[in-house]
Protein backbone atom coordinates (compact mmCIF):
# COMPACT_ATOMS: atom_id res chain seq x y z
CA UNK A 1 0.00 0.00 0.00
CA UNK A 2 3.06 2.27 -0.29
CA UNK A 3 3.63 2.54 3.47
CA UNK A 4 6.54 3.11 5.64
CA UNK A 5 5.86 0.94 8.97
CA UNK A 6 7.52 1.71 11.66
CA UNK A 7 7.06 -0.59 14.87
CA UNK A 8 7.23 -0.35 18.72
CA UNK A 9 7.15 -2.59 21.27
CA UNK A 10 8.40 -2.99 25.09
CA UNK A 11 11.48 -5.07 24.56
CA UNK A 12 14.07 -4.26 21.75
CA UNK A 13 14.20 -6.05 18.65
CA UNK A 14 17.80 -5.81 17.52
CA UNK A 15 18.57 -9.11 15.99
CA UNK A 16 16.86 -10.35 12.85
CA UNK A 17 15.54 -13.29 14.97
CA UNK A 18 14.32 -11.57 17.62
CA UNK A 19 12.56 -9.48 14.34
CA UNK A 20 10.28 -12.59 13.39
CA UNK A 21 6.92 -13.19 14.42
CA UNK A 22 6.69 -16.52 16.20
CA UNK A 23 3.19 -15.88 16.72
CA UNK A 24 -0.04 -17.40 14.80
CA UNK A 25 -0.22 -15.59 11.24
CA UNK A 26 -3.07 -16.83 8.74
CA UNK A 27 -1.14 -18.32 6.01
CA UNK A 28 0.00 -16.02 3.09
CA UNK A 29 -0.94 -12.68 5.36
CA UNK A 30 0.97 -10.86 8.02
CA UNK A 31 5.07 -10.67 8.27
CA UNK A 32 6.30 -13.50 9.93
CA UNK A 33 9.97 -12.55 9.11
CA UNK A 34 9.97 -9.57 10.67
CA UNK A 35 11.15 -7.88 7.47
CA UNK A 36 8.16 -4.91 7.28
CA UNK A 37 8.96 -1.83 9.85
CA UNK A 38 11.66 0.12 8.28
CA UNK A 39 12.28 0.49 11.61
CA UNK A 40 11.96 -0.59 15.45
CA UNK A 41 11.10 1.34 18.55
CA UNK A 42 10.96 0.10 22.00
CA UNK A 43 10.48 0.90 25.73
CA UNK A 44 8.19 1.28 28.19
CA UNK A 45 9.15 4.91 29.55
CA UNK A 46 7.74 7.99 28.36
CA UNK A 47 11.69 8.98 26.88
CA UNK A 48 11.39 6.14 24.73
CA UNK A 49 7.74 6.11 23.63
CA UNK A 50 8.38 9.95 22.55
CA UNK A 51 11.29 9.53 20.38
CA UNK A 52 8.97 7.22 18.53
CA UNK A 53 6.21 9.35 18.30
CA UNK A 54 8.84 12.09 17.19
CA UNK A 55 9.10 9.85 13.86
CA UNK A 56 7.11 11.08 10.98
CA UNK A 57 4.15 9.43 11.90
CA UNK A 58 1.11 9.73 9.95
CA UNK A 59 -1.40 6.78 10.94
CA UNK A 60 -0.57 6.17 14.70
CA UNK A 61 -2.06 2.21 15.43
CA UNK A 62 -2.80 1.43 18.66
CA UNK A 63 -2.37 -2.51 19.21
CA UNK A 64 -0.92 -3.11 22.84
CA UNK A 65 -1.99 -5.06 25.69
CA UNK A 66 -3.49 -3.04 28.45
CA UNK A 67 -0.84 -3.86 31.76
CA UNK A 68 0.17 -1.26 34.40
CA UNK A 69 2.51 0.20 32.52
CA UNK A 70 0.60 0.86 29.49
CA UNK A 71 -2.43 2.13 31.46
CA UNK A 72 -2.61 6.08 30.56
CA UNK A 73 0.23 5.77 28.40
CA UNK A 74 -0.98 8.03 26.08
CA UNK A 75 -1.78 11.62 27.04
CA UNK A 76 -1.71 15.12 27.08
CA UNK A 77 2.25 15.00 25.90
CA UNK A 78 2.34 12.35 23.52
CA UNK A 79 -0.66 14.18 21.68
CA UNK A 80 1.15 17.41 21.50
CA UNK A 81 4.03 15.61 20.04
CA UNK A 82 1.29 13.64 17.56
CA UNK A 83 -0.31 16.99 16.78
CA UNK A 84 2.35 18.69 15.32
CA UNK A 85 2.03 16.40 12.39
CA UNK A 86 -1.27 16.41 12.43
CA UNK A 87 -1.15 12.16 13.06
CA UNK A 88 -4.31 9.64 12.83
CA UNK A 89 -5.05 7.76 16.08
CA UNK A 90 -6.30 4.27 15.24
CA UNK A 91 -6.96 2.58 18.83
CA UNK A 92 -7.72 -1.20 18.40
CA UNK A 93 -6.35 -2.37 21.89
CA UNK A 94 -7.89 -1.43 24.96
CA UNK A 95 -9.56 2.51 25.75
CA UNK A 96 -7.34 2.81 28.66
CA UNK A 97 -4.32 3.16 27.23
CA UNK A 98 -5.45 6.40 25.92
CA UNK A 99 -6.21 9.08 28.81
CA UNK A 100 -9.63 9.98 27.17
CA UNK A 101 -9.87 13.94 28.35
CA UNK A 102 -6.77 14.63 26.41
CA UNK A 103 -7.02 12.85 23.36
CA UNK A 104 -11.08 14.62 23.32
CA UNK A 105 -9.08 18.04 23.64
CA UNK A 106 -6.33 17.19 20.77
CA UNK A 107 -9.33 16.03 18.67
CA UNK A 108 -11.09 19.47 19.52
CA UNK A 109 -8.50 21.16 18.62
CA UNK A 110 -7.59 22.80 15.32
CA UNK A 111 -4.91 21.26 12.79
CA UNK A 112 -3.14 24.53 12.30
CA UNK A 113 -2.32 24.64 15.45
CA UNK A 114 -1.45 21.61 16.37
CA UNK A 115 -4.73 18.92 16.76
CA UNK A 116 -4.77 15.69 15.46
CA UNK A 117 -6.55 14.84 12.64
CA UNK A 118 -9.04 12.46 13.81
CA UNK A 119 -9.34 9.01 15.13
CA UNK A 120 -10.70 5.62 14.61
CA UNK A 121 -11.49 3.94 18.53
CA UNK A 122 -12.94 0.67 18.50
CA UNK A 123 -12.13 0.78 22.04
CA UNK A 124 -13.02 3.82 24.54
CA UNK A 125 -12.47 4.20 28.30
CA UNK A 126 -15.08 3.74 29.74
CA UNK A 127 -16.44 1.42 27.63
CA UNK A 128 -19.30 1.36 26.60
CA UNK A 129 -18.87 5.05 26.29
CA UNK A 130 -21.53 7.05 27.77
CA UNK A 131 -24.13 8.88 25.24
CA UNK A 132 -22.80 12.29 26.76
CA UNK A 133 -19.27 11.78 25.60
CA UNK A 134 -18.33 14.24 23.33
CA UNK A 135 -16.29 11.65 21.28
CA UNK A 136 -19.86 10.93 19.59
CA UNK A 137 -20.26 14.60 17.89
CA UNK A 138 -16.55 15.18 16.65
CA UNK A 139 -16.53 14.92 13.07
CA UNK A 140 -13.23 13.64 13.00
CA UNK A 141 -13.82 10.26 15.12
CA UNK A 142 -15.01 6.88 14.15
CA UNK A 143 -16.35 4.70 16.60
CA UNK A 144 -16.89 1.32 16.12
CA UNK A 145 -18.13 -1.15 19.15
CA UNK A 146 -15.18 -3.20 19.58
CA UNK A 147 -15.19 -5.72 17.24
CA UNK A 148 -11.86 -5.25 15.21
CA UNK A 149 -10.76 -8.60 16.67
CA UNK A 150 -13.94 -10.75 15.39
CA UNK A 151 -14.48 -11.87 11.84
CA UNK A 152 -16.17 -14.53 10.33
CA UNK A 153 -12.84 -16.78 10.74
CA UNK A 154 -11.88 -16.56 14.26
CA UNK A 155 -13.19 -19.99 15.58
CA UNK A 156 -11.48 -21.55 12.67
CA UNK A 157 -8.26 -19.86 13.63
CA UNK A 158 -8.27 -20.35 17.27
CA UNK A 159 -8.86 -24.30 16.41
CA UNK A 160 -6.26 -23.90 13.81
CA UNK A 161 -3.98 -22.37 16.74
CA UNK A 162 -5.41 -25.62 19.20
CA UNK A 163 -3.58 -27.77 16.71
CA UNK A 164 -0.60 -26.38 16.05
CA UNK A 165 -0.45 -26.28 19.64
CA UNK A 166 -1.29 -29.86 19.90
CA UNK A 167 1.18 -31.15 17.56
CA UNK A 168 3.59 -29.01 19.12
CA UNK A 169 2.59 -30.59 22.51
CA UNK A 170 3.60 -33.83 21.07
CA UNK A 171 6.73 -33.17 19.20
CA UNK A 172 8.04 -31.49 22.13
CA UNK A 173 8.61 -27.99 20.21
CA UNK A 174 7.86 -24.75 22.00
CA UNK A 175 3.74 -23.95 22.15
CA UNK A 176 2.77 -20.43 20.18
CA UNK A 177 0.49 -17.58 21.00
CA UNK A 178 1.08 -18.48 25.05
CA UNK A 179 0.15 -15.90 27.81
CA UNK A 180 3.27 -15.20 30.30
CA UNK A 181 1.64 -14.31 33.36
CA UNK A 182 4.68 -11.91 34.51
CA UNK A 183 3.81 -9.59 31.62
CA UNK A 184 0.35 -9.61 32.23
CA UNK A 185 -0.55 -11.28 28.58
Amino acid sequence: MGLDVIAYTAGPRKTPESKKDHTYTVPGTGDPDGIIPSKWYSGLDKAALHKFLNADIDILLISVPLTPQTRHFIGAEEFEILGKKNTFVVNIARGAIIQTDELIKALKKPQSEGGLRGAALDVTDPEPLPEDSELWDLENVAITPHVSGLGTTYAERSFEILEINLTNLEEGRELINVVDRKKGY
